[in-house]
């Protein structure tokens, strides 16, 4: 039996009270990560040139903070701890050479806390949930989780239009099978429709929510610009803009939920291009539409779901020439960015994207048989 873990999220539902406690340690858990990177950043700008005695430095804890400012002690002190925990893994990861120095984060950063389980101060009971500093906060659990499952962590969250929630992460046993692979899909990304399939050729008609919104937004947006920033009124629009941003990403999210659960139940493995989707929304200058149809999102939801089922995910290179191969007979010729049929002289004739689907699905085939 191996341990996995899964996420569940609700809404939270706080009273005054419980609100203003919560977003109290928002700001702690901001002003005390932000303290220990500056004193970070300070000792890694006088030793960056000696990094033996770098590694010899004891970094300072939250403890050390308490006592200059006492109000930090009105809040979860595991929240403190976790942000330690988090300025440690991006120094870490810094020091790997896999991104650039940990910045300080702002009021704008995303507003959120974790806190642990220790001695059951997290449980849920009832329609509500107990937690540190809080004690019973009411939430809307619109699933169960299993009795067997172990909670270990619980990550508060607001968003820009103030809705709280909390994402529960939970650890469990589970023997997963490898299944045997027998049903195979390859799935051609599509900047207007997600993706087109193999199996028959159809777009998943992705509704493109944020296009559609894109008027009504520009019409609050321009509202906003016309108010004084700051003002009750600022406030009250800006809430309104959030809103708006938090439904269309809501859509999205459901639309892939939905999308990926669909493929997952009915295939083995799934084959997909390992696409640079940042690099393609600036060379292509297809920013909107990248962003609108959520592909690195949608791929998640496959690699977890699949993996849950002992399925798989194949992701092929990204240069790998699928628009430029047929499907048919193998062979290979430029293609123009407007020509929507691959036409071969094998006497291939067939849409574009059905045509990469095809070879894409055909290569990952390749690959696990080779795995």
């Amino acid at each position: 039996m191996a341990k996995q873990n899964k996420a569940y999220k609700f809404r939270l539902y706080p009273t005054d009270e419980q609100a203003l406690i919560i977003r109290k340690t928002f700001g702690c858990v901001r002003f005390v990560y932000n303290k220990m990177l500056a004193e970070r950043k300070g000792t890694y700008e006088n030793l960056k040139n000696d990094k033996e005695a770098l590694k010899k430095v004891k970094h300072p804890t939250p403890a050390k903070y308490k006592k200059e400012f006492a109000w930090l002690k009105e809040v979860d002190s595991l929240a403190l701890a976790n942000a330690q925990l988090n300025l440690d893994k991006a120094y870490k990861t810094f020091f790997k050479g896999n991104t650039k120095f940990p910045k300080f984060k702002s009021k704008r950063h995303k507003q959120s806390y974790t806190t642990n389980v220790v001695n059951g101060n997290i449980q849920l009971l009832d329609g509500h949930i107990k937690l540190p500093k809080l004690k019973m906060v009411k939430i809307k659990q619109h699933r169960q989780i299993p009795s067997e499952y172990k909670i270990k962590s619980c990550t508060l969250s607001m968003t820009s239009s103030g809705k709280y929630y909390i994402s529960i992460l939970v650890e469990y046993e589970k023997k997963i099978e490898s299944k045997e692979i027998e049903k195979v899909v390859g799935l051609d990304f599509a900047m207007d429709g997600l993706f087109v399939d193999s199996e028959t050729g159809k777009k998943a008609n992705y509704p493109r929510f944020y296009r559609q919104m894109l008027e009504k937004l520009a019409k609050e947006q321009r509202k906003l610009s016309r108010k004084k920033k700051g003002s009750s009124n600022w406030n009250k629009q800006r809430i309104r803009v959030a809103k708006i941003q938090e439904k269309v990403a809501n859509q999205r999210k459901n639309f892939l939920h939905h999308k990926s659960k669909e493929l997952v139940s009915t295939f083995d493995a799934v084959v997909v291009e390992d696409l640079d989707m940042k690099g393609m929304s600036r060379a292509l200058k297809f920013g909107i539409s990248v962003a609108d149809n959520g592909w690195g999102m949608f791929t998640t939801f496959l690699q977890y779901k699949l993996e849950e089922q002992g399925k798989q995910l194949v992701k092929i290179d990204k240069w790998f020439p699928s628009t430029k191969t047929c499907s048919n007979c193998g062979s290979v010729k430029e293609v123009n960015l407007s020509e929507r049929t691959y036409q071969c002289t094998c006497g291939l004739n067939l849409d574009r994207d059905y045509n990469s689907a095809l070879n894409i699905r055909r290569e990952g085939i390749r690959l696990l048989a080779i795995a």
